[in-house]
């Protein structure tokens, strides 16, 4: 069984990272972020063409995950994939020893570096998640029968500071109804704001992996806060980070991560650290919080 699915069943903390894939075919730092969050994660996410730019797909890295004995998350989008493709690379991932998928709808090809790609979302993340569940039960899309099925631990994702939240939790409930175990957030930097998501949706009963994306600078706090939907960086951590000299900026975002963490960590079952390249810091957060 996933260590992952272990303990979030059965109610305790967890803590997951996350590494991206190279635009290219050399995967040795990828693998080396991998080996630094060994010891400090539960399980690693392995993103699938973030931002919509072209990089070694999320399945072949979980699988060399796996080679190592390091459990990976799988994610998978709708972006780029029929639903034939898509369920033929969840059989794949069952094969290659792959039991975690994150399912994601996937930003569209206009924001990354093909922008004249055609997507394809054939199905939406709801949809994804019942076609895997459907293929747990032994059976796929189209009703036919499986030769054997597998049993994936099946996750989704949210975005807690959404405006207005009802839709959200709405999209939570569906994707509930059609075989999400657990969720992972967008990030957080506002733990008021995120504590009011969880006293909305504790009755769902359903397992919230709050994110966390490591800071590292203050223009990248104000593009996300003017570009990414549902994250606010509060002002005061502007500030901090503005204030912070450039030779000791990890240090001050190893230090906002871990207060965040701290903050946020009675309300949830887990969360979800983002380096964004710097994998280095997540042991020194690790080791902040559990002080």
């Amino acid at each position: 069984m996933s260590k992952f699915k272990e303990k979030l069943e059965s109610g305790k903390f967890v803590i997951t990272g996350e590494i991206g894939p190279p635009k290219g075919v050399n995967i040795e730092k990828c693998l080396h972020d991998a080996e630094l969050l060994r010891d400090y994660v539960t399980a690693i996410n392995i993103t699938d063409l973030q931002s919509a730019v072209l990089r070694i797909g999320s399945l072949a890295v979980s699988s060399k995950l796996i080679e190592r004995r390091i459990e990976p998350i799988f994610q998978l989008t709708c972006r780029d994939r029929n639903r034939l493709a898509l369920q033929s690379d969840l059989l794949s991932a069952w094969a290659l020893g792959i039991e975690n998928v994150l399912c994601l709808t996937g930003d569209h090809p206009t924001m990354g570096d093909h922008a004249e790609a055609k997507p394809v979302y054939d199905l939406d993340s709801v949809q994804l998640l019942k076609a895997a569940s459907t293929l747990n039960q032994g059976r796929d899309m189209s009703d036919h029968e499986l030769d054997s099925n597998p049993n994936f631990f099946l996750g989704a994702v949210v975005t807690p500071g959404a405006e207005p939240m009802e839709p959200q939790i709405i999209k939570m409930k569906k994707k509930i109804a059609v075989g999400a175990r657990f969720f992972q957030t967008q990030a957080i930097y506002e733990p008021d704001k995120f504590e009011s998501f969880i006293n909305q949706v504790k009755s769902l009963n359903v397992p919230v992996i709050a994110g966390i994306v490591i800071l590292k600078s203050a223009a990248m706090a104000k593009f996300m806060n003017e570009n990414v939907a549902g994250i606010t960086v509060p002002e005061d951590i502007i500030n901090e980070m503005s204030d912070t000299p450039k030779e000791d900026r990890k240090k001050k975002a190893a230090e906002i991560t871990a207060r965040i963490i701290r903050q946020v960590k009675p309300l949830c079952q887990g969360v979800h650290i983002m380096p964004l390249g710097w994998d280095e810091l997540v042991p020194e957060i690790i080791k902040e919080v559990e002080a």
